[in-house]
């Protein structure tokens, strides 16, 4: 599945998918980055989300994987790329990056010094 944003984030991607529940994970097979998280203990099945930053919009690609590559040298997985899970997660990842955003904005000012408050 993937997401368009149609706003900036005013974050870097590593915090944003950490606040969002998300762990920064380097496949050792290839060396990219992504972020993935488990749906339990185990290390499978679990939500794996790669970001890009295309032309100042943000892209999330995400999918569930199910499980590991079948057999040693496998780069392919059981990977859910739509349905009711990844659809839902999707929509979880949207609401708590808007809700991020929502907060950015509406920060409060800064707190003035008691001498800044006399002399104004």
């Amino acid at each position: 599945m993937k997401i368009f944003l149609p706003f900036a984030l005013g974050e870097n991607a590593q915090l944003i998918m950490r606040r969002a529940g998300y762990a920064s994970f380097t496949d050792p097979n290839t060396g990219s980055a992504s972020f993935v998280r488990r749906l339990n203990r185990d290390y499978y099945p679990r939500f794996h989300v790669y970001v890009e930053n295309r032309d100042g919009q943000w892209q999330i690609n995400l999918h569930l994987d199910q499980k590991k590559p079948s057999y040693q040298g496998a780069h392919a997985h059981n990977g859910e790329y739509d349905g009711d899970l990844v659809a839902a997660e999707g929509e979880r990842i949207k609401s708590a990056i808007a809700a991020m955003e929502h907060d950015v904005q509406q920060q409060p000012e800064a707190k003035k010094s008691f001498f800044q408050k006399l002399f104004r």
